[in-house]
C-alpha cells in the first residue's frame, strides 16, 4: 500500500539527510543531496524526485545504494522538475544498480571520466547545472572525451584481424596493477582501436568505479597544454594527468612533430610509469613508424606491448554485419551480406554505416532489403570503395592464387611459371587501378610501359581462346573487386 508523505516518514527522511550530510560532506550533500524531495512512500519503496537527469544520474550512481540502505527499503530516483513535469525514468536499485555500485550503461549516459567518484552524464555544457558540479568533478569534465556506450567488449566482434589486441585489452582492463606499460594499438582508420579503448575505460568503470580514468586524443591533450601554458597554469595540468590511475591517448601520432608536447607527453608518461599506473595508447602505424616523434619517446612506446589490428577478413565482416543487423532488430538476407562484406573492405565504420543506410532505405519506402536495393542505395559508396584497389594487393592475390612469391613481380625473372602471373597482374593493374602505365612499369621492378602493354595485350588474347584461363583472370578480378 502506498501513502503520501506523512511525519513519521519525515522525520525518517530527515534522520537520513543528516546522516549521509556527516557522511559526505557539506558540499556534496548541498550539490547532490539538498536538491532531492520525497515524494512517495509505501511498505517496500521510497520515491525521491530530483530536478534534472544529470543530478539523477550522479545520485544513483554514487548515493542510492546508501540511501536505501540507510531507508531499509527500495529507493527509486527519478526528474520531476518543481513544477511537476517527469522524464517518466525511475531508477530503481534493487534493479538497476550492480553489486559494485556502478549504474547499467541502459540507465546512465555515458561516462566521461571513469572512478574516482568522478562518474559524469554525456550531458551537453546547455543541459547541465554547473552549479551543482563540484569543482573537481568540472575540472574532470572539461578535461576527458565522452565514452560511447555502444563501444563495449560486449559489442567488439572478434576475428582472426584483432584477437591478439583483444586480448591485450582486455587484460588490461581486468588487471588491477599496469599488466603492459604502456599498451599500443596500432592500425588503419576504422579497424576498432577507438572502439577496444573506449571498451577498457568501461570495463574499468564496471569493476572498480574508484579508479580514474581519463580518455581523451592526443590532439585535445596538447591543446590542454598550451592553454597551461598561456595562463601560466602547468602545475594544474601536470596534476591533473600525472595523479590518475589509466591515462588512454587515441591518436598519438598527432603529437608527431610537435616538441614541446612531446617532451610534456614524455614526462607525464615517465611519472605515470613509475608510479605503476597504466597508460594505453592508439595510433595508426607502430612506435618505430611514427614520423615526427622523438626517438626517446619512440623507445618509451615500444616498452610495453605493442598490438597490431590488421584489416578485417571476408568472414570478419560478415560477422559484424550479422552482429549489427541483430542489434537493430532487422533481417538481412544472406546475399545482401555477402555483397557488402565483399565491397567494403577497408573500413569497419563504412561498413556499419552502409548497413544503416540499407536498413533506412528499407523502413522508410516500406520495403524488404534486398541485394537489388543495396545495390541502388550505395552505388556512390561502391563507387568509391572500387577505386581503392591499390597494385600491391593485386600482386599479391596473383602471386598467392598462381603459388608464387610476390617478390617475382619486381624480379627479372622469365619462366613462364613466373612471366605469365606477372603479365596477369599487370593486366588486372591496368583494369582496376587509375595508374598509368608507366607508373605500373615501375611497380612491377622499373619494367617500361611497353613491357605493361604487350602484357594487357597478351592476357586479352589468351582470355579469348583459353576458357579455363579466362575462369582465372575472372575469379581474380572478383576477389580483388570485392
Amino acid at each position: 500500500m502506498s501513502v503520501t508523505l506523512d511525519q513519521m516518514a519525515s522525520e525518517r527522511w530527515d534522520a537520513v539527510l543528516t546522516s549521509m550530510r556527516s557522511e559526505v560532506g557539506e558540499a556534496a550533500f548541498d550539490s547532490w543531496l539538498k536538491p532531492m524531495t520525497v515524494r512517495d512512500v509505501s511498505d517496500e519503496d521510497v520515491r525521491i524526485s530530483v530536478p534534472t537527469r544529470f543530478m539523477r544520474d550522479w545520485v544513483v550512481a554514487h548515493y542510492a545504494e546508501r540511501l536505501s540502505s540507510l531507508w531499509e527499503r527500495n529507493v527509486d530516483i527519478f526528474v520531476q522538475s518543481d513544477h511537476g513535469t517527469s522524464d517518466g525514468q525511475a531508477s530503481k536499485i534493487s534493479a538497476n544498480i550492480k553489486t559494485n555500485g556502478d549504474v547499467s550503461p541502459e540507465l546512465s549516459a555515458p561516462a566521461q571520466v571513469v572512478g574516482s567518484g568522478q562518474q559524469l552524464g554525456q550531458q551537453s555544457s546547455q543541459q547541465m547545472n554547473k552549479q551543482m558540479i563540484s569543482g573537481l568533478a568540472q575540472a574532470a569534465l572539461d578535461i576527458s572525451a565522452p565514452l560511447d556506450p555502444r563501444y563495449t567488449f560486449d559489442n567488439f566482434v572478434v576475428g582472426k584481424p584483432n584477437e591478439f589486441a583483444h586480448a591485450a585489452a582486455q587484460r588490461v582492463a581486468e588487471s588491477e596493477t599496469a599488466q603492459f606499460n604502456p599498451l599500443f594499438l596500432y592500425g588503419g582508420v576504422g579497424l576498432g582501436k577507438t572502439h577496444l579503448m573506449h571498451a577498457i575505460a568501461w570495463r574499468i568503470r564496471q569493476i572498480d568505479p574508484n579508479r580514474t580514468v581519463i580518455y581523451m586524443s592526443a590532439e585535445k591533450f596538447m591543446y590542454r597544454f598550451i592553454r597551461a601554458l598561456r595562463e601560466q597554469n602547468t602545475v594544474d595540468f601536470k596534476d591533473h594527468f600525472r595523479n590518475v590511475d589509466v591515462l588512454m591517448i587515441d591518436d598519438v601520432q598527432f603529437i608527431g612533430g610537435k616538441e614541446s608536447t612531446q617532451e610534456e607527453f614524455f614526462h607525464t608518461f615517465n611519472a605515470l610509469v613509475d608510479q605503476g599506473r597504466q597508460i594505453v595508447i592508439s595510433a595508426d602505424k607502430s612506435p618505430s613508424d611514427l614520423e615526427g616523434m622523438e626517438d626517446r619517446l619512440k623507445s618509451r612506446l615500444n616498452c610495453g606491448l605493442v598490438a597490431d589490428i590488421h584489416a578485417t577478413t571476408y568472414e570478419l565482416r560478415v560477422g559484424i554485419l550479422q552482429t549489427k543487423a541483430e542489434k537493430l532488430g532487422i533481417e538481412i538476407p544472406p546475399k545482401v551480406q555477402e555483397f557488402l562484406a565483399h565491397k567494403i573492405t577497408a573500413n569497419v565504420r563504412e561498413l556499419e554505416g552502409a548497413l544503416n543506410r540499407v536498413a533506412a532505405h528499407a523502413q522508410l519506402v516500406g520495403r524488404e532489403v534486398s541485394l537489388e536495393s543495396a545495390q541502388d542505395v550505395l552505388h556512390d559508396l561502391i563507387r568509391a570503395n572500387d577505386r581503392r584497389v591499390t597494385i600491391e594487393e593485386i600482386q599479391k592475390k596473383v602471386a598467392s592464387h598462381f603459388n608464387i612469391r610476390t617478390s617475382d613481380m619486381h624480379s627479372a625473372r622469365r619462366a613462364r611459371s613466373v612471366a605469365r602471373p606477372r603479365q596477369v597482374a599487370m593486366y588486372l593493374a591496368k583494369q582496376l587501378t587509375s595508374r598509368s602505365l608507366p607508373e605500373i612499369g615501375r611497380k612491377f621492378g622499373g619494367r617500361d610501359h611497353t613491357t605493361v602493354m604487350h602484357a594487357v595485350k597478351k592476357v586479352e588474347e589468351l582470355t579469348e581462346r583459353d576458357a579455363s584461363f579466362a575462369e582465372d583472370v575472372e575469379l581474380l578480378r572478383r576477389m580483388l573487386e570485392g
